[in-house]
């Protein structure tokens, strides 16, 4: 089963858009869990039982992981493994480098951790993403327009007229050959989110930043899905996992999710 079709038979399955990101930072979990063997994996096991039945994919930040050390990859891998097979894990890495180094990241990626989808700067040109769209079963994010300030430094700048985030989509679209291609989109800038779902039809988007950072949801699931309401992944990660410090962190996360899911589908149905 490729990326797309586990995607939609989650979304179906928990009639769900939401996305939830595991940035799991040590110095955030509730302590009591740092009495554990391994507090990270505990705590993102904790988190994935409590919403499982509530989100159409993962999203493990690998930072968050690697920072670790040999640890925090063990955290990782076990944490990849334990997620319900019939959820997509998305193993945010935001590789870029050249192709013969790329290839390396794939294999780490999509053989070792057994993600079924990464994300990837565009930075380096096609010849950089084409090891990861080798792995036709598995699906690859391009960074096109992020949800953080920085996004005016580059992404909005304009090259003959045009911004360059149109031409990474542009780009993007034209190489997406075995249909395992799809963009990063922050919330944050829903005119733009508008414009790229036009230019892309039904590529997959992820869309961070409708959390923390303060995208607006409506606007989201107006502009970012297609019209069949599906092809957007809408992540939340802080919002989720950190909704409590405390004993009661996992009934709290799952409020947040089950929230997150409601307001979606509600706004679905304005749509």
């Amino acid at each position: 089963m490729n990326f797309i079709e586990k995607y939609l038979k989650a979304s179906q399955k928990n009639n769900s858009l939401v996305c939830i990101g595991l940035d799991s930072d040590l110095n955030k979990i509730p302590k009591f869990l740092s009495k554990s063997r391994d507090p990270l994996f505990e705590f993102n096991k904790k988190i994935i039982d409590a919403t499982s039945d509530l989100v159409c994919a993962y999203k493990p930040n690998m930072a968050f992981y690697e920072v670790g050390g040999s640890a925090g990859l063990t955290s990782l891998k076990k944490t990849i493994q334990y997620i319900p097979n019939h959820i997509p894990v998305i193993l945010d890495a935001k590789r870029g480098d050249i192709g013969n180094t790329n290839k390396m990241y794939a294999k780490e990626i999509f053989e070792y951790f057994g993600a079924d989808a990464t994300t990837v700067s565009p930075y380096l040109g096609e010849d950089s993403i084409a090891p990861f769209a080798e792995y036709q079963d598995k699906l690859t994010f391009v960074l096109c327009l992020t949800s953080t300030p920085g996004a005016k430094d580059f992404q909005l700048l304009e090259l003959s007229g045009k911004p360059l985030y149109k031409i990474v989509a542009d780009k993007v679209k034209s190489w997406d050959k075995n249909k395992n291609l799809g963009l990063v989109v922050g919330a944050t800038f829903p005119e733009q989110l508008k414009e790229i779902r036009e230019m892309v039809g039904d590529m997959p988007i992820l869309i961070p930043g409708v959390g923390a950072q303060g995208g607006d949801l409506e606007k989201v699931v107006q502009y970012g899905i297609n019209k069949n309401g599906k092809m957007a992944i809408i992540n939340s990660s802080r919002e989720i996992i950190f909704a409590s410090a405390e004993k009661d962190f996992t009934e709290k996360a799952r409020e947040r999710a089950m929230g997150l899911r409601d307001s979606i589908n509600q706004a679905l149905k304005q749509k």
